[in-house]
This record gives structure tokens, C-alpha cells and sequence, in this order.
């Protein structure tokens, strides 16, 4: 389905005629919108590849500054009555705001860092935005960013444009936060959400959205309640801190009369999960972990149900669960357990070729991910007790980043909204307990604003945090909307939170 099928097609049509009765008199039916999403179709792929253009990368320090102001750019351009820069004591934040002049007002969350990257693993340079025809898929942006987050938030923005080009008013007032901080863990994030104004103006919110490309491959739309927290941190064992082992790289020929660093933290993270790596091992950390109520596990079942298997192994190119679990367990081991994970272990020499060196100093960088009820204050001292009592005490615990769970009630008004706008697309939503990955939108649900907040957002891409991400722009699938489609369905669920009560 290339965009003209979208705005000309059946869907499409459901779509106006569905909203223009229920929500709308006839004087405001959404039809020049449609027309101005497609007029503008061309400008907002470049927008987004201006956007993918400009790396920021908050873990390098690398053009982040100027994300930052290309972002507040893109705000303005596209409506925002004030978007300012806000310091932190990491990289800085965005506050801006729309007034337009309606009854109600939404909130909006961004980010505007990206993950690191490695070119050489990319099939097109991760910085070109490149346009590439994929069979199945359609016409392609590849780069980083191009999924998560900037190609929904630039459909979002596009939605802007497109209300603003046919004369129409912004339908809710907005206001937005947005942070360069997100891809290591937001550690300065509540530092811009808790200043007085910007407090303020939240609590005037309905709820909080951020926009997201909610489809599968198998064109399944979900909507997620809630989300893990997360802890990401980096465990580092050295000569110097064990008080054995080197201080310093010395030859290997001396493995025989002095202690290792590197098998010293190998032999602690062996503790902190099962034998097979699977299930959390660290004492306490799970203890608060809260099971399944009997309705998040029929929100499971009937996913499992509904979405499929054989395409989610081949998104993720796995071929097996863990412990070889059937479909609808392995679903329920996704929203409900707690995890820890290796992202990377470095110690010693890794160039080409032997070095015969005893390093002085291993490190591993870790993360945990934490369902409701479970706090990321207490997961640390979890794991540091836990080290402790092993015998690994010595070993440096450093947090980097984190937040806690998420969880936003079905009735919500924001919830209802997007049920609509996909049920009005033909589409039959699957509701999720949570997703698997984390956002720190408990600043949100949390005290004192105690919001609900969740993603929304039609379309498709893939491949956040890996080689060749992607975001679909033009759909050569009869059940995946291109990026016309993921900016209608903004337009769409802008006017639903006008309306639904």
C-alpha cells in the first residue's frame, strides 16, 4: 500500500467517515487534512532525514547539543509557541509548548538521542537517511534514529504541519518534554520534568503521549499499558580494588602464582543468575516482583492468539525460546519477569591476534529490567548486598542510568483515544500488559502528576539498537500504513483526545 492507495483507499475513508460522525460536525471533517498530508508528503520525509542526519549520541557525547537545537528548530517550525533548551546536570532537556487555544491539553514526550553505531555493520552508512526498496516492505529510510524515536516524532510533527497547511486549529493545547538522555538510562531526566513551570504546565495534562510505530510486521497494531523499568549500570573488577591480581597487565606466564581480575568478575556474575543464564539468581532482587493478574493473562493469551510466531523469531532472528517454551509462555516470560543481561564484557586485549597479557581490570556492563512493584533504588542494593555476601564485595557497582516500572489503567481517556482511532482504521488492537523495553514515563504516572501515559502511532519499522534500522515511508504491505498513514493516524488521535471523555 504506497501513501496514494492510503489516502485514496477504503481504509482511509472509514477512517473520516467514522470520526465526522462520532466526533465531529460536518464542518470539521478531516478530509483537507488527509489532502495536506499527502501534499506534504515529500517534506516530511525530509524532514526526517535532516533529522536522522545530525548524530546524537548522549553515551559519545557526540552531537548532542546540536540534536538539541535542531530538535527546538523542528518544534517551532512546526507550531510550538515557545520551545527553550533546559540545562541539566547531563546533557540539556526541551520544554516547549502550543496554546491553541482549546479545552483541553496534552502531553507530549520526546528524545532526540540515538544509540551508537558501528558503520561497518550497516548495509547503507547510518547517517544518510538513505531511501531503499525492500521487497515485502517497500520504500524504506534506513539510518539511526529512523524507528527510535525520530521517524514517529517526525510523523508527528508532520501531523502538525498538515493540520496547520488546511487552516485548522491544533485541536488540544500541548505540552512537550523532551531529553538527549534517554538511550543511557535518563539519569538527568527528572532534573527538567520537576522544574516548577514545567511541572505546571504537565499538570494541566489529560495524559501523556509519545509517539511510536505501533504495527508489526504482520500489521498488528499494540497498545501497550505499561512498561519494565530498567537499571543500567557497569560492574568493574581490578587488581587494585580486589586488593589480588595484578595492578597493572602483566604476562600471562604468571597466571600460575597470581589471582585474575577478569575470572574474579566472571566468576560473579555467574551468581547473579541461574546456570543457563535465563532467570534472576541475585537475593532480593525479585522479591516485590508482581505475578500476572488473571486479565493481563488473557491480554497474553489472546495476543498470542492473534499475533505471529514464526514472523516475531524472524524479527528478532532467533529460531528458539528459552528452555525451547511454547509461544504464549515465552509471551508471558517477555511482560512479566524481571531480567539481567550482559550487554557487553570487555577485559584485557581484544585486537587481532594474541596478546599473552593477565589484565589487571575486567568490566561488564549490565542491565536489569524490572516489572511493577519493584523499584530501581532497591534492584541496586539488591545486586550490591548480593555481591557483598558472595564474596565479590570488592567489585565496583556503578549505576548509570535507570527509573522504574510504568503502568497506565485500560479506561484511561488516552487508552480509550487510541482504541478508537485503530478501531476507526479498521484495525482491532491488541492490548498489552507492558512492553518489554522501558521509557521513563513513571515521571508521569508517578507522584505527583500521577498521569496516564503510553505510546501511540501507526506504521512500521525495526532494528532499534542494531545494524540498518529502518521506518517504513511508503507500504508495499496491504496491512502496514507508510509514513502517510502513521502521520493521519496523529492528525486522527490529536482530535480523539478533544473528544473522548
Amino acid at each position: 500500500m504506497n501513501r496514494r492507495t492510503f489516502i485514496k483507499g477504503t481504509a482511509a475513508g472509514a477512517v473520516a467517515v467514522t470520526w465526522t460522525r462520532r466526533a465531529w460536525s460536518a464542518g470539521n471533517d478531516l478530509n483537507p487534512i488527509r489532502k495536506e498530508v499527502e501534499k506534504r508528503h515529500d517534506e516530511a520525509v525530509r524532514r526526517l532525514q535532516d533529522w536522522i542526519h545530525q548524530p546524537s549520541i548522549a553515551a559519545e557525547n557526540r552531537g548532542v547539543s546540536q540534536g538539541c537545537d535542531l530538535t527546538i528548530r523542528l518544534l517551532r517550525e512546526s507550531g510550538f509557541d515557545q520551545a527553550t533548551r533546559v540545562p541539566t546536570d547531563g546533557q540539556p532537556g526541551i520544554f516547549a509548548t502550543l496554546d491553541a487555544g482549546a479545552p483541553r491539553t496534552v502531553g507530549l514526550y520526546m528524545m532526540y538521542d540515538v544509540k551508537q553505531v558501528d558503520p561497518a555493520e550497516w548495509s547503507s552508512p547510518p547517517w544518510d537517511a538513505a531511501l531503499v526498496d525492500k521487497p515485502g516492505l517497500g520504500k524504506l529510510i534506513i539510518g539511526r534514529g529512523a524507528v527510535n524515536q525520530k521517524g514517529p516524532q517526525a510523523a508527528l510533527l508532520a501531523a502538525l504541519h498538515a493540520i496547520r497547511g488546511a487552516s485548522r486549529k491544533i485541536p488540544v493545547n500541548l505540552v512537550l518534554v523532551a531529553e538527549g538522555e534517554e538511550e543511557i538510562g535518563s539519569p538527568h531526566f527528572l532534573q527538567i520534568v520537576r522544574r516548577p513551570e514545567v511541572q505546571a504546565a504537565l499538570s494541566r495534562c489529560s495524559g501523556i503521549f509519545m509517539p511510536a510505530a505501533s504495527q508489526g510486521l504482520d500489521g498488528v497494531v499494540t497498545i501497550n499499558l505499561g512498561a519494565k523499568g530498567v537499571v543500567e549500570l557497569e560492574l568493574t573488577a581490578s587488581g587494585e580494588l580486589w586488593g589480588r591480581g595484578p595492578r597493572k597487565d602483566i604476562h600471562s606466564s604468571n597466571k600460575a602464582r597470581v589471582d585474575s581480575p577478569a575470572w574474579h568478575l566472571v566468576r560473579a556474575l555467574g551468581t547473579l543468575v541461574s546456570p543457563d543464564g535465563n532467570d534472576p539468581a541475585i537475593v532480593g532482587f525479585a522479591d516485590k516482583a508482581r505475578p500476572l493478574s488473571a486479565a493481563e493473562k488473557a491480554m497474553v493469551a489472546e495476543g498470542a492468539r492473534r499475533m505471529d510466531e514464526a514472523q516475531a523469531k524472524k524479527l528478532l532472528g532467533v529460531d528458539h525460546w528459552v528452555h525451547d517454551v511454547s509461544w504464549s509462555e515465552a509471551l508471558e516470560r517477555l511482560v512479566s519477569r524481571p531480567t539481567v543481561n550482559i550487554e557487553g564484557l570487555v577485559g584485557g586485549y581484544t585486537g587481532p591476534g594474541g596478546k599473552t597479557i593477565l589484565p589487571h581490570q575486567a568490566s561488564a556492563k549490565l542491565d536489569l529490567r524490572l516489572v511493577p512493584d519493584m523499584r530501581a533504588g532497591e534492584a541496586i542494593a539488591a545486586l550490591k548486598a548480593h555481591l557483598a555476601k558472595g564474596g565479590f564485595g570488592d567489585i565496583e557497582v556503578r549505576m548509570t542510568g535507570g527509573y522504574d516500572p510504568t503502568s497506565t489503567p485500560d479506561d484511561s481517556a488516552l487508552i480509550r483515544a487510541q482504541i478508537t482511532v485503530y478501531r476507526g482504521s479498521s484495525l482491532d488492537p491488541v492490548l498489552w500488559p507492558r512492553s518489554a523495553g522501558s521509557w521513563p514515563g513513571y515521571v508521569f504516572t508517578g507522584e505527583p502528576l500521577r498521569l496516564p501515559a503510553g505510546h501511540f502511532g501507526l506504521g512500521h519499522g525495526s532494528g532499534a539498537h542494531a545494524p540498518d534500522e529502518y521506518y517504513v515511508i511508503e507500504s508495499a504491505h496491504p496491512k502496514i500504513q507508510g509514513m502517510d498513514g502513521a502521520v493521519f493516524s496523529f492528525v486522527e488521535y490529536l482530535y480523539g483526545l478533544a473528544t473522548v471523555s
